[in-house]
């Protein structure tokens, strides 16, 4: 005897269904961010700058997954309130972006109303199951690039 699965095909357009769940824990995170005078972006990329800093724009905006153009318009309120700054890179040509003392305070400020909003999150999803997304997430996004990847050698 042979088995079949009779596994049904999904129904709906998958990028709108990932849509309404990033818009939805979107609006969790950036209603708590928010209260420390940030969103949620700004604060993603004072996380960065500290963890890679200082680093040339465009190597932040590789790592970050995000267009030059569209980091290049996000640090300009960021510079211009103080908390990010641009320095000579290596040579003449070349920028690095820091993370001043007054940027260090606003992001840990954010911190802990991120961590507020992550404990909000865990509490009304359940924890498994926001593990469970972190890991369909990692995976679903393994198997995207290497067939990007792939893709782009032939």
């Amino acid at each position: 005897m042979v088995c079949m699965s009779t596994v049904a095909k999904p129904q709906g357009c998958t990028n709108f269904k990932l849509r309404q769940l990033v818009r939805r824990v979107s609006q969790l995170y950036d209603a708590e961010v928010g209260k420390a005078g940030l969103k949620t972006t700004q604060y993603s990329l004072l996380s960065h700058v500290l963890r890679l800093g200082p680093i040339r724009p465009g190597d932040l905006a590789e790592r970050m997954t995000m267009d030059a153009s569209t980091l290049t318009r996000n640090l300009k309120p960021m510079l211009a309130a103080g908390w990010l700054e641009l320095s000579p890179g290596e040579d003449g040509r070349s920028r690095l972006v820091h993370l001043t003392d007054a940027g260090r305070a606003k992001r840990a400020e954010a911190q802990r109303h991120w961590k507020a909003a992550q404990e909000g999150l865990n509490h009304l999803l359940g924890t498994e199951r926001v593990q469970a997304i972190h890991a369909l997430v990692d995976d679903a996004l393994e198997r995207l690039d290497a067939a990007h990847a792939e893709a782009s050698h032939d």
